[in-house]
Order: structure tokens, then sequence, then C-alpha cells
């Protein structure tokens, strides 16, 4: 049997050394993109963690520790057992039963929780060398806390310690020691005897040993139970003298906790379970709050009372901060994904449109195979081999590169997106192939928009588009953010039914322009015209890239501008100017005068504010500012806030009539409009009527206030105590150097910056940024790839028409004149859909949750605005690429002979 004939050179090998450059442009592609892809997801979780983390560390410990605790062992038992109940080496064992009752992804930090006795009941001691501050005796909590020799640095004497035999409820005395704040607060020092109150016993003595200092005050260890590092001075309830009194804590060795039950301050036992902070990830947060739902009042309490006592109970605010970072990210979140969405499709017409470059630059080869009877399914087959030869490796490349420039953040995730972006890479090609050929023909008919109708399966496809992008829209007006992954897509669905409409009515208005521009003298204006009106089928993937992105580009903009927009809202609320000098007191005479001098300042509006009038004389004060309704006036209208015209606020003549006032609308309605007395803070009184209501001024932030001339006020209630300065480019040290130490000086950019104070917003913004700039980016690839395709035509064009007589002058102008309708066609559509985009999905998107802490009081609506900006710069960055690469083609085709593009039997 004759043995097969190998082929004499391999398919692969044969084609990628026909075409390295197509191969290496290919593989750059596929790694660029498959990193970017990659990245994504991981940048995602990165930023999710970061904001998780510092969510919880914010939130301090005393809320994110979960803490467990039993009362005292039952009085009816023996006191042995009693005694038991409360030894160090018992509790060990039952503080292991309790972190395993915490299940992952709750993971406890073993360095930070704790367990241990303390008593629940405050005792009052006799000590009369303890700090005093109202004469009242000081109380004392006693805590024997597991770790104190870990967790602190002795600063003075020793730390306590027990003598055999076993400490028991009737012991005598015992050792603790103090914190230094206490020891500092208390006037508590090394060898003190401090005696708490006994039951049917004489007191116990507590015999100070040592000072300590804490080496982390401010983790789970110490910040619990923040009496143990902090002495507190409490107030006593319903005491109109105010008397204080203080409460400190006295550390004793663990194995001294059972003396506490011949104490009357019902001893406890407790196990603190602190978080470790690394441990936690963003995408578990679902499972993270379930897992504390578990400890606190579910299957993981049933253990810890099985093990520990069956009166057990659990506290902690953990649930509440991850249910308020949840809120938060839900609002940042699908904001990114509008994002994402649109990068990716744009992203993913590029890959595309590569392989269909690659597919009409084999348009002849492949077409001469099929006609010699190669197997359409063998070919696509060939062609997949191909093409994964150099997109696998490069994908490759591309997800090492994004894990190496993305450390943190799921491998799953990543992988996923690499492989989506070299299956896409890989079939693009193979498919495009056989979709074409699938049936033999020799000469391939016109395939521009004037002779192909579009078929009734590409209608059905375009009215699906239209179904899905109106129910998107409509989800998001309704729902607003928080819908599917459906209404994150409503941008990039309004742009694909925008190109698709335009690619439609393209033709049309060039036609009509046709018969006019044929009257002109020469011929390149209507054979740009007629070349542009006879555009590709194809062109319909470069104009769905650049209307998407620049939808996506125009969108992204927005959302970045209404962030800034509503910090810098946000920042005039808080501050009323761009730099507000405040003191308690009033200010210096000669201050206006030396902050008028500063550089930048162009406005000052002089202010006395008191905080503490009181109208009719009631306890409930309301602030009261006196102003110059003249530099108030123009403050308030350059500002926006509450603007009002200065005539309506200066006294009249009169000295006796009442002062016109500025109101809030909550004052307005419970004083009314008649004339009434407001008593101030240094004893006068002012009679005033309100004759203005406004929503928000300058001078004083809240609900209630009251602007008055202070030309009508006494002598000292008009002196100054703000200084509200506008301008530009204001010099914050110039500022400061000029108040002095006399007033606090706050600068709205300054103020602007402590705005973003978590990671997951910051790290949106950036990430949002950068999936903008992608996007960009593959909208200039599949314009230069457009024009790469039609390069070889147009080269072939001018060269024949040189032979005729053809100018490079006119060269340049014919090849800018029919890339121009193509180009001002996306960028025009991309405009619009934007636009439209905006105006119907803005009643939807609240920019509150990226541009603003969850901290931050309301300062109203920030709902996304058109920006003109963001709108005319990537339709403009279009039209001068477009023009600029027709251009740069017809030069270099000036320079270039036409020898090869005149061959006879070159089909061009």
């Amino acid at each position: 049997m004759p043995k097969p004939v190998r082929p004499a050179a391999p398919w692969i090998r044969t084609r990628l050394r026909a075409a390295p450059g197509a191969a290496w442009a290919l593989a750059l592609l596929v790694a660029m993109t498959a990193c970017l892809a990659a990245a994504f997801p991981r940048a995602v979780d990165r930023y999710a963690d970061a904001g998780l983390r510092r969510a919880v560390e914010q939130a301090f410990p005393d809320r994110t520790t979960v803490q467990l605790y039993a009362p005292q062992p039952d009085p009816g038992l023996e006191q042995s057992r009693r005694e038991q109940a409360l030894r160090p080496d018992i509790l060990a064992e039952q503080y292991t039963h309790v972190l395993r009752a915490a299940r992952p992804p709750l993971v406890a930090d073993p360095d930070q929780s704790t367990y241990g006795v303390r008593t629940t009941v405050n005792q009052e001691v006799p000590e009369r060398w303890l700090a005093r501050p109202s004469g009242l005796p000081a109380q004392v909590s006693l805590a024997a806390q597991h770790g104190l020799a870990g967790h602190s640095r002795l600063t003075e004497g020793r730390l306590p310690r027990v003598s055999s035999p076993p400490v028991t409820a009737a012991t005598a005395e015992v050792e603790a020691a103090v914190t230094a704040e206490t020891a500092r607060s208390l006037h508590i020092r090394v060898g003190r005897v401090i005696h708490v109150p006994g039951v049917e016993r004489a007191p116990l003595a507590v015999r100070v040993t040592g000072i300590v200092t804490p080496r982390d005050p401010a983790g789970a260890y110490w910040s619990t139970q923040p009496l143990l590092r902090t002495p507190a001075l409490v107030r006593v309830p319903n005491d109109p003298s105010g008397s204080r009194y203080w409460l400190g804590a006295l550390l004793l060795a663990p194995e001294a906790a059972p003396a506490l039950l011949g104490t009357a301050g019902a001893p406890g036992r407790y196990w603190q379970v602190a978080p470790d902070v690394d441990a936690l990830h963003g995408h578990d947060l679902g499972a993270l709050k379930s897992a504390v739902a578990a400890l606190e009042s579910g299957p993981g309490l049933r253990e810890v009372r099985t093990a520990t006592d069956p009166r057990a109970e659990a506290a902690t605010d953990l649930d509440d901060v991850l249910t308020s970072y949840d809120e938060q990210r839900a609002g940042i979140g699908p904001l990114v994904a509008v994002a994402a969405f649109g990068t990716g499709t744009v992203a993913l017409v590029v890959l595309v449109m590569a392989g269909g470059l690659a597919a009409d630059r084999r348009r002849s080869e492949l077409a001469l195979l099929r006609a010699r009877g190669a197997w359409l399914p063998g070919l696509a087959a060939r062609l997949l081999g191909e093409t994964a030869v150099v997109a696998v490796p490069a994908a490759a490349l591309g997800l090492v590169a994004a894990l190496l420039a993305v450390p943190e953040g799921r491998r799953t995730p990543a992988l996923v997106a690499a492989l989506a972006v070299t299956a896409v890479a890989c079939l693009a090609l193979p498919l495009r192939a056989a979709l074409t050929h699938r049936t033999i023909h020799v000469h391939g008919d016109r395939e521009d928009v004037a002779s192909v109708r579009p078929s009734r399966r590409r209608t059905v496809a375009e009215l699906t588009l239209v179904v899905l992008a109106a129910g998107a829209v409509e989800t998001l007006r309704r729902r607003g953010t928080t819908g599917d992954q459906l209404a994150s897509a409503a941008p990039v669905l309004v742009a694909m039914i925008a190109a698709l409409v335009l690619i439609r009515l393209y033709p049309l208005p060039l036609r009509g322009l046709a018969r006019p521009a044929a009257r002109l003298r020469g011929a390149v204006g209507p054979l740009s015209l007629a070349r542009a009106a006879r555009t590709s089928v194809s062109a319909v993937l470069p104009l769905l890239a650049l209307s998407t992105a620049l939808t996506t580009a125009a969108f992204g903009g927005s959302v970045l501008a209404g962030v800034q927009e509503t910090r810098d809202r946000a920042a005039v609320l808080a501050i009323g100017a761009d730099v507000r000098i405040e003191a308690t007191a009033p200010l210096p005479s000669a201050l206006p005068d030396r902050i008028r001098r500063a550089p930048g300042v162009r406005g000052l509006a002089e202010t006395s504010i008191a905080y503490q009038a009181k109208p009719h004389g009631d306890p409930q004060s309301v602030p009261l500012a006196g102003v110059d309704p003249d530099d108030y006036a123009a403050l308030a209208r350059r500002t926006s806030l509450g603007a009002f015209d200065e005539g309506e606020l200066r006294r009249s003549g009169h000295t006796r009539a009442p002062l016109p006032a500025l109101a809030s609308p909550a004052v307005a309605e419970t004083y009314g409009t008649r004339p009434f007395p407001v008593r101030l803070a240094d004893g006068s009184t002012v009679t005033v009527r309100i004759d203005l209501v406004r929503d928000r001024t300058p001078a004083v932030t809240g609900t209630e206030f009251l602007i008055v001339d202070r030309a009508g006020l006494g002598a000292e209630a008009a002196r100054p105590t703000a200084l509200l300065v506008t301008g530009e480019h204001l010099d914050g040290g110039a500022l400061r150097r000029a108040a002095g130490d006399s007033a606090h000086v706050q600068l709205r950019a300054e103020e602007r910056g402590r705005f973003v104070d978590s990671p997951l917003q910051s790290g949106a913004e950036r990430l949002y940024t950068a999936a903008v700039a992608a996007g960009a980016g593959y909208a200039v690839l599949a314009l230069l790839l457009s024009l790469l395709r039609a390069a070889p035509e147009r080269t072939a064009l001018l060269a024949r028409l040189r032979t005729m007589g053809l100018t490079r002058a006119q060269g340049r102008r014919l090849l800018v004149l029919e890339s121009l309708p193509h180009s001002a066609l996306a960028a025009l559509g991309g405009t619009l859909a934007a636009w439209t985009t905006i105006r119907l999905l803005s009643p939807g998107i609240d920019l509150t949750a990226i541009a603003l802490p969850s901290s931050q009081p309301e300062v109203g609506p920030a709902q996304l605005s058109t920006d003109p900006l963001s709108l005319a710069l990537p339709a403009a960055a279009v039209l001068l690429l477009s023009v600029g690469v027709a251009v740069g083609q017809a030069w270099w085709t000036g320079r270039r002979g036409s020898v090869r593009e005149l061959r006879a039997g070159d089909s061009r």
C-alpha cells in the first residue's frame, strides 16, 4: 500500500512566513487585549478588598469585634465550681471552641482576639487620693484579660501575678496593673492599694504593681473595651450641676479572676473574636455577612453555648458595617460596569475587524482553494490552527503580564477573561472566511451599501437590539443602577442602535449631494462623494466600534465631570466660599485688610456669627450671622447658595425698625413673618423680621439660620468672627500666615480632597478613567483597521487617476473628502448617542456613592448631566485622526511609484 505523500511545507509554517508582519500585529493585539481583560477583574477585586478593609478599620474594634459573653456562674452552684469556671485553663479551652464556631470567610485575628473575665457593674472605691473632679468618688472596673504581657510594654513596676495557693472568692488581696493614661488621670502610682467593696466579706484589696503602655492602642485587644486603655470622665445623669467622676480599669492577672466572685461587680466571662482585616475580600461579602449572622444569632452561637454556657450571648456591629459597605459598593459597581461593557464591546469589535481584515486580504487565495475543491470545515480548521498558533501564546503572555501588574485579586475571572479574548481572536478569521466562502464563486459581487440590501435576518437582529436597548433604558430609569447587568449595558446598546440606524441612512444624503456636486468644476468633489456613498458593507463594524467608543467616552467623561462637580458643590456647602477663616472670638481688626492683600483674593465678606442666638429668649438656639449686604449678596451669587438682592437685606434708616432677615425654611416656619426679638451671646437683643427665605446660605451650614445686616447689631456683636474669601489660585500657606494663630483657615480645595475617604471610590474612579482611555485606544485601532482595509484599493485608485492627470494635491483632497463622511458620521452618531444616553439614563443614575463619603450630609441630587467637553473632544479627535491618516496615505502613495499598482492581473 503506498504511503501518503506529506506536503513539502506545512500549512501553518508557510502562512506565518508569508505574512510575518500580520502575525506579529495579531499577537500584539491579542496580548494587549488579554492583558487588559485579565487585569480588569483583578483591579476590581483590589479596590473592593481595599474598600472593605478600610471600612472595617474606620469602624473601630468596639463595633467590628464579635463579643461573646456569659454571665457569672449560677449562684446556686458550689463555690468551688463557680471559681473553676473562671480559671484561665477552662476559659482557654472554651476560647478554642469559640474560634472554631467562626466559619470562613470570617477569620479571627489570633493576635487581637482574646478572652477573660470582667466585672459588669462598676464599683465605687473609697480612696480619697484618687482624682475627684466634682468631689465624687472614683469608680473602677476589674478585668482579668488574657495576653496582657504580649500586648503591653512595662513602664514602671512589674506585671501582676498570683501566689500559691490558687486565688478564690475569699482571697483578701490581688495584684493589678493600670495603663499610663489611667494612672495619669486617676493619680495612681505603683504600690497604691485600692479597696473594692466585697459581698459578705471584707473589701478586696487590689495592689497596683505596674504601669503599662499598650503596644497597639488602636488594636482590637485594647480598643474593643476602650476603658481598659483609657479612663472615662463620666457625667452623672440628670444632674443639673453637671457633676462628674472618673471611671478606670484595673488589669488583674488571669489567674486572679475567681477573686471577682467576692465583689459586687457581677463578674462575667467574655470571648472576643476580632476579624482578620487582611483576610477580608469584597467578593466574599455575602458569605461574610452570613458567617457573622451565624455567629451572632445562628448555628455558630448555638455551638458557643454548647461549649461555654447556655446563657451566652453575642453582640457586634460588624454586620452593620458590612451592610453600609455593600450599599456603597452597589452604587459604584454598576457605573464601573458601564465602562467595562463599553470598552469590552469596542475591544470585541476590533478583534473581529482584525479577523475580517485578514480574511479580506486572503480573499483571492481562499476563493481559489474553494474552487479547487477545498472542504469548507477543513479550510476553517486550518485557519483556526494558523490563528491559534499566534493567539494562544500571545494571550498567555498577556495573562502573565496582567497577573504581575495586578498581583491582588482572584485568578479565575482573569483566566476566563483571557480565554474569552483568545477564543474571539482565534474564531474571527475562520468564521468570517467560512461565511464569505460558503458558496463557490469565481468573481466576487459588489458589497457596498448601494447594491447589498439588508437581509431579513439582519432586520430581525436589529429589531432585537432595539427591544433590548429599550428594556435596558427603562430598567435603568425605573430602578437606577441597582438593576441587573442589562441596565449597565444600556449605553452600549443605544450606541449599537445609533450605529445601525446611521449605516442604513448614511448613503441617502450623500446621493442627494452627488448631483449638485457634479455641477462643480473638477472631478475631485463628485468622485469623493460617489465613492463615499458606495462604502463597503463591512463599514458597519468600524462605525459600531467608533460609535460605542464615543458613547462610552462621552458617558464616562460626563460621569467623571459629574463627580468633580458634586465634590465641588459639597466643598462649597461645607466651607461657604473658596476660603473660610473663622474663630470662636472676634477676629483682629487688621486681619481683613491683610487677607484682601493676599495673592488671588477677589472678594471678602466679613461675617459675625452668633451660634447661640436665642429667638424670644427660648432655650433653643438659632445661628445668627451679621453680614455686609453688598459683599454677602455677591458671595451668595458667586457660590449659588441662596442668591438675593442686597437691597432686601439692608437695614432701613429708622433705628427702631426691625432688621430685615434672611432665614431658612425651618426658621421661617417656626417664627413666621412678624418681628420677634433675638437675644445674642453678649446679652444684647435685636428685633428681626423674616423677609427672605432660602434653603442654603454661605455663612452657616445646616437647616436653621438667620442672616441680618450687621450694621444693625451692637458694636460687640458686629465684630466679625469669620471671613468668607473668594478668588482664584489662592495660596493656603500665605493665608494661614496672614491669619496667624488667631483663626482656623479652611480651603475649599483641601475640603474637597477629604471627600474621597474610601479606596472603593478612588479605585472605581481610576478604573473608570482607565476603561474609558482603553476604549478610546481601541476606537483608534478600529479606525486604523478600517482605513488599512481600504488602503490597497485607494492606492490603486490614486495610481490610475494620476495616469489621467490627477495631481498630488488633488489626490490628498480626494482621500480626505472620501474619508470625511464616514468619520463625520461616526462622530455625529457617537455624539448623538452619548447625548441621548445621558438624557435618558440620568434620572436613574446617582453619583453620590462614587463622589462623596457615606458620612457626608445631603448636598442635593447628584444626577448625571451632559458635559459638553466630553461630547466634543472625542468627536473632534476622530475627525482629526481620520483626516491625518488620509493625508498620510496620500503622501506615502505619492512617494512610491505606480508601476506595481498598475500591473495587469492585480486585483485591487
